[in-house]
């Protein structure tokens, strides 16, 4: 017992001394940037019952340390400013951040098509080089002092040691080396997001190559949503293991939402409706985690891939483990608060995993953030989406939303990947025109049709567009997956 009590007091100790002096989260540093109009945290660690003043600009808080050496004082909500600004920390010690900004911040979480490089940009296989300013050659020129980024890692965020003010490897103009090792998509969504609000913007990107949607979320995420009780489904794929250390100690910093691009993964295990119901876990468990149960979280629909060629003795995947997958990505719609961008026409290889046109689905992010976030009626968000469907002899009628100004073929030739079925189930390619804001589908081979795909088979790269420029989301009209959200 002496023994135990004496290690305890050593521990104890080497705790009290890791605090002795006000130390920040590394996530706080020079030349972030704060959320705009809205409260700001600003916390840290200090020995037990010391007194903390943080001032920026003409406002002063004070917080004193608990017992945990924990404090936390909240800034008022700000505007916008591009100006750089200070803020002090002061305890027994004194730590200056410089040149902070106020505008936009988002954080952006997947797996690798979301920590997809910057500097993979310039490999593109066929590169769209018909302007000067080709987005192949974004990283050689960007200097956008209004544009801060921060890469998250599996080790740079941990507690440990703390923050004194003068960290490496932390907040960064979008230039130079930072810029090329960071998320190609969460930078091309900061930088047209930055020339529509002519604000700053700061992004924060967590992500890891191949990672499963389970290790973002712990435990706990998934024992709130009821449908894994209810259906006694096991929870593997190591949960919690980089929320800890790649999400978690982000909360509290002050944000205004979520991008999210993962799926393949899942696919690749053959989800289907689970994933939905997943990705409801993840958006309820960092709603919560961040205090706000209304932070917009926009995603990505995984692109054409060739799943089936990669299936093995354990898992077997078909023409239809994609569309299945993107089905389930679809669902989660009906989440409050979320959006979701096609990519069915980005991917000029269908054997890659990783498509290269990471500037267009930034830039179709950004197009729901400006609608549903920032509030522009005029901005169209979405491709045609399927919204019902009536018989009419031998045709099927299909209804769309989100037209955007009318229903276009891309490429002015006849719509493809349309099927239709009758009552055998057997699906034909069929014959689809638009009239109007409805497209309707026949075959010679099919007198008394019941059912209609569209885009269902990992290899579809249809035409079907809106006058938007926005791609069809792909659907089918019979036995669609059912998802009911849990609001908790």
């Amino acid at each position: 017992m002496k023994k135990r009590g004496l290690i305890a007091a050593i521990l104890m100790m080497g705790s009290i001394g890791a605090f002795a002096e006000v130390t920040l989260p590394k996530i706080l540093g020079s030349g972030m940037v704060l959320q705009r109009e809205k409260p700001v945290p600003i916390w840290g660690y200090a020995v037990a019952g010391e007194v903390v003043t943080v001032k920026f600009g003409n406002e002063t808080k004070t917080a004193t340390t608990n017992a945990n050496g924990e404090w936390k004082v909240i800034l008022d909500a700000m505007p916008a400013s591009a100006k750089g600004v200070e803020l002090t920390v002061s305890g027994t010690n004194k730590i200056v951040l410089t040149d902070i900004l106020v505008g936009e911040v988002w954080l952006c979480s997947g797996q690798s098509n979301m920590s997809y490089e910057m500097r993979k940009n310039s490999k593109v296989a066929k590169p769209d080089t018909s302007t000067a300013n080709s987005p192949i050659d974004e990283v050689e020129r960007a200097h956008n002092p209004q544009i801060r980024i921060f890469l998250v890692t599996q080790k740079n965020l941990r507690k440990t040691g703390g923050n004194s003010g003068n960290e490496k490897g932390g907040w960064a103009i979008a230039e130079d080396s930072a810029l090329r090792a960071f998320s190609a998509v969460g930078y091309f969504y900061a930088k047209n997001l930055n020339h529509d609000l002519k604000v700053p913007v700061g992004i924060i990107a967590s992500a890891i190559s191949g990672s499963r949607i389970e290790p973002w979320m712990p435990l706990e995420a998934f024992n709130a949503v009821p449908y894994f009780k209810e259906n006694n489904v096991k929870i593997d794929g190591d949960p919690g293991k980089l929320y800890v250390n790649m999400i978690q100690p982000v909360a509290p910093f002050a944000l205004r939402g979520f991008l999210w691009y993962q799926g393949e993964s899942g696919a690749y295990l053959n989800e289907t409706i689970g994933y939905a119901y997943k990705m409801e876990a993840l958006i309820n468990y960092w709603r919560k985690l961040w205090s706000d149960k209304n932070l917009p979280f926009y995603y990505v629909q995984i692109a054409p891939y060739l799943y089936k060629k990669d299936s093995d003795t354990k898992i077997t995947h078909t023409e239809f483990t994609e569309p299945e997958l993107r089905e389930a990505q679809t669902a989660a719609l009906a989440i409050p608060h979320t959006g979701m961008i096609v990519t069915t026409d980005l991917n000029d290889d269908i054997k890659n995993i990783h498509p290269p046109f990471k500037w267009e689905v930034g830039r179709r992010l950004e197009l729901i953030a400006l609608a549903n976030t920032y509030d522009r009626k005029d901005v169209v968000f979405s491709g045609p989406m399927y919204s019902g469907m009536k018989i009419s002899g031998d045709k099927i009628i299909l209804d769309f939303k989100y037209t955007g100004g009318g229903l276009v073929s891309h490429d002015g030739k006849p719509l493809t990947f349309f099927t239709i079925a009758g009552k055998d189930g057997k699906f034909v390619e069929a014959k689809a025109e638009i009239q109007g804001n409805t497209v309707v589908v026949s075959s010679p081979l099919v007198k008394e049709p019941t059912a209609a795909h569209f885009a269902w088979t990992e290899i579809a790269q249809p035409n079907f567009y809106n006058k938007a420029g926005l791609p069809a989301v792909p659907f089918r009209t019979d036995n669609p997956l059912k998802f009911t959200y849990t609001d908790n």
